[in-house]
C-alpha cells in the first residue's frame, strides 16, 4: 500500500471530493481524520465506509475558516495518531455571484473557506511536519478556475487564484524541510456543488460538450490522483498544480 503507517487529514471529508479522498487515502493504508463543519452524519458515513473496507479513521468537527479550528484539527489528530504525514486542504464553497453583484459577506465567506483555510491549513500542517523533522505532503484541492475565468463566480475564482500562488510559494519555502506542496485542480466533477447543473439535461449536455472526454469526472478519479501525490511515488513533485479536467481548459472558454 502506498500510504502504510501514514497519517492524513482531509478537510471537508464528509462529502463529494473530500469523501472520495478520505476513502482513497485509507485504502492505501493511511489513518485518516475526516473533518466536517456541520454535517456529522455525512462524516460518519465516510468513517463507516472506511472501516467497512478495513481502514482506520476518526471524525473531527472543525470550522476550518477559523485558525483555531485548523490548529485544533492538527493537534487532536497528532494526539490520537501520534504524528501527521499528509494534509489535504479540500474544504470549499462558492457563491455563484459576479463582480457587480457580490456582497461583502459573500466575498468574506468564500475567501475564508476557500483561501484562508488553505493558507492556515498549510501553515498548521507545515509547523507540525517541521517539528517532526522527516518531511511530509501538503495537497491543496483547488479548481481549474484558479487559472481559467468563470464569469458569474468571481469570489471563487479570486480565492482559487490565491490557492494557486499559495501552493507555489509554500512549495518553494518548505522544500528545504522535505515538505512538498502540490495543488490539484479539478474541472467539472459529479459532486453536490455541481448537482443543479447536472440535474438539468440541457445544462449537462452543454457542459459535457465542452469537455473533450465527453463527461464530468467521478470523485474517485480525483481521489486517486491525490493518493498518488500523497505517496513517496510523488516525492519530486512540488510547487505546482495538476489539472484534472478531461481536457476542458484546453478546448473551450469558461462556462
Amino acid at each position: 500500500m502506498l500510504l502504510e503507517h501514514k497519517v492524513a487529514i482531509v478537510t471537508g471529508g464528509d462529502s463529494g471530493i473530500g469523501h472520495a479522498i478520505a476513502l482513497a487515502l485509507a485504502a492505501e493504508g493511511a489513518r485518516v481524520t475526516v473533518n466536517y463543519h456541520v454535517n456529522e452524519d455525512a462524516a460518519r458515513t465516510t468513517l463507516q465506509a472506511i472501516e467497512n473496507a478495513g481502514g482506520c479513521a476518526r471524525v473531527q468537527q472543525a470550522d476550518v475558516s477559523s485558525v483555531a479550528g485548523i490548529e485544533a484539527l492538527v493537534r487532536e489528530t497528532v494526539a490520537e495518531f501520534g504524528r501527521l504525514d499528509v494534509m489535504v486542504n479540500n474544504a470549499g464553497m462558492e457563491s455563484r455571484t459576479s463582480v457587480l453583484d457580490t456582497t461583502e459577506q459573500q466575498f468574506d465567506e468564500v475567501i475564508a473557506v476557500d483561501l484562508k483555510s488553505a493558507f492556515f491549513g498549510v501553515q498548521a500542517a507545515a509547523r507540525q511536519l517541521v517539528a517532526q523533522g522527516d518531511g511530509g505532503r501538503i495537497i491543496n484541492i483547488s479548481s481549474i478556475h484558479e487559472d481559467w475565468p468563470m464569469p458569474g463566480n468571481a469570489p471563487y475564482c479570486a480565492a482559487k487564484g490565491g490557492v494557486r500562488m499559495l501552493t507555489r510559494t509554500a512549495g518553494v519555502e518548505l522544500a528545504s524541510h522535505g515538505i512538498t506542496v502540490v495543488g490539484v485542480a479539478p474541472g467539472a466533477v459529479h459532486t453536490p456543488i455541481d448537482a443543479a447543473t447536472l440535474a438539468d439535461p440541457e445544462q449537462r449536455a452543454k457542459l459535457e460538450s465542452a469537455i473533450p472526454l465527453g463527461r464530468v469526472a467521478e470523485p474517485d478519479e480525483i481521489a486517486r490522483l491525490v493518493a498518488f501525490l500523497a505517496s513517496d511515488q510523488a516525492s519530486y513533485v512540488t510547487a505546482t498544480t495538476y489539472a484534472i479536467d478531461g481536457g476542458m481548459t484546453q478546448a473551450s472558454i469558461g462556462l
